[in-house]
Parts: structure tokens; sequence; C-alpha cells
């Protein structure tokens, strides 16, 4: 019986480390990760920014494209980039597949309920406006501030 237990526990747990978030937005079905751009910096978890350290990942998506949920998800509210207004100052807070986790930089439908993996959540908000030539991209970042990246 032992073994039985322990042997469910480490399919659940490697269950939670292969999980993989299905893509993020239209056009970028691989969920191609940003680069660096020379004006605006890098894209990847911990690159150096003027104050302090990027605190999510950057997935490639152009302005306007449509946004899908990764997996079956929960919404759960507005989720806020920036102190201050601007045209891309949106997003939300989402859970699912046991993981929370904020989109920025998208206008959703809806800031609550539910959606299945590969639903629209919503839009991306228009970044060239605020940034003159940066990738485009939707901004994910972990409630908790960890690393995203072994999910992509």
């Amino acid at each position: 019986m032992k073994l039985y237990i322990l042997f469910g526990f480490l399919l659940l747990a490697g269950k939670k480390l292969q999980l993989k978030f299905g893509p993020l937005c239209s056009g970028n079905t691989s969920n191609r990760k940003r680069g660096c751009d020379t004006k605006y910096g890098c894209g990847n978890f911990g690159a150096s920014r003027t104050h302090g350290s990027h605190e999510g990942l950057d997935i490639v998506c152009a302005d306007g494209a449509t946004v899908y949920a990764p997996f079956d998800v929960k919404l759960n509210g507005k989720a806020a980039p920036y102190k201050n207004s601007n045209a891309i100052n949106d997003g939300i807070n989402l859970s699912g597949e046991g993981l929370c986790f904020k989109l920025f930089y998208v206008k959703p439908d809806s800031y609550s309920g539910t959606l299945t993996k590969g639903q629209k959540i919503g839009t991306l908000l228009p970044m060239q406006n605020v940034y003159p030539g940066i990738t485009s991209h939707v901004h994910v970042q972990m409630c908790d501030k960890s690393d995203p990246t072994k999910y992509f």
C-alpha cells in the first residue's frame, strides 16, 4: 500500500513539473520569448531594469492580437502593471493548474469567470503607443514573483 501511495505522489509531482503553458497569443503558437531591444532591455526573467530586475517573462505578441488561456483558468480580477495610467496599463490575475499568475498589457474581455484552454482572454494593448520600437509582448508574472520560464 505504501508503494502505491508513493508512486501516486511521484506521478502527481512529475505532472506539476511537466506543466507547460499552451499558446498565449495568436501568431505565436510556440510562445516565443522576447529577446533584447536596444532601447528597452531584455524580456527574460531577472533582466536588468532601471529600478531592480524584470519580475516576469515576456512572450512575443503583436499589438491587437488575441490572447488565449494557456490552460483552464479562473479569472481573478484586474492586474495593472503601472501606478500611472497609460494606453497599456491593464492586465488580469489568473489561477489554474495549481498556479497563480498575471498577464500584463492585455485588455481582458472579462475580469471574472472561468475559461478553458484556448479560449480568448482578451486583446493585446497597443505597446507601440507607449514604447515605440519595442517587441510587443504579453508579460507573464507569477503571483509569488518566482521565475515562470520553466512553464514555457
